[in-house]
């Protein structure tokens, strides 16, 4: 049994069998629709994004499994924020606001790709991440908004999500 693995960055929701999905298959004479639609299915939360995606083959069988990775911080501030693409000058130049427990959401999907040890270090993580493409929190600086977090200003809400954030990833 030998087991093929590939990788592939799709638009959440939006895989099709062309390039680079179909011609990376085809030599496993796969069903490429089938395998296209199982993705599709898997990204469809996170449309509009790009997702990593791993289409692991059993070259025997012909049997595959699809995993889908989760998007990247930037992708999902964005999609947060309503963004289309980062500010090159976020010091000047906003792109969009998100609310603080936006960024604690984000935290907690991405909580298996974080070194972070506690959910406020966490959202600390997403928020340096919103300060450098130009996304505001609650229409402040995301440093002004990390200030607050170390001074206690969020931990009521924090503790609303503190459950959800010790579940095994």
């Amino acid at each position: 049994m030998v087991k093929k693995t590939l990788k592939f960055i799709v638009e959440g929701g939006k895989a099709t069998p062309g390039p680079p999905i179909g011609p990376s298959l085809s030599p496993y004479k796969l069903n490429i629709g089938e395998v296209v639609n199982k993705i599709n299915e898997l990204t469809k939360d996170y449309e509009g994004l790009p997702v990593p995606v791993e289409v692991e083959v059993d070259t025997d069988t012909r049997k595959f499994e699809v995993r889908v990775g989760i998007p990247t911080t930037t992708a999902l501030l964005m999609k947060a924020a309503g963004a289309k693409e980062p500010t090159g000058d976020p010091a000047h130049k906003k792109i969009g606001d998100i609310k603080f427990e936006d960024a604690v959401k984000i935290a907690i999907m991405k909580k298996s790709q974080l070194t972070s040890k506690t959910l406020k270090a966490a959202v600390k993580t997403i928020l340096g991440t919103a300060r450098s493409i130009g996304v505001t929190v609650d229409g402040k600086d995301p440093r002004e908004v990390i200030k607050l977090l170390e001074q206690g200003y969020y931990d009521e809400v924090l503790s609303k999500y503190l459950e959800e954030w010790e579940k095994e990833v």
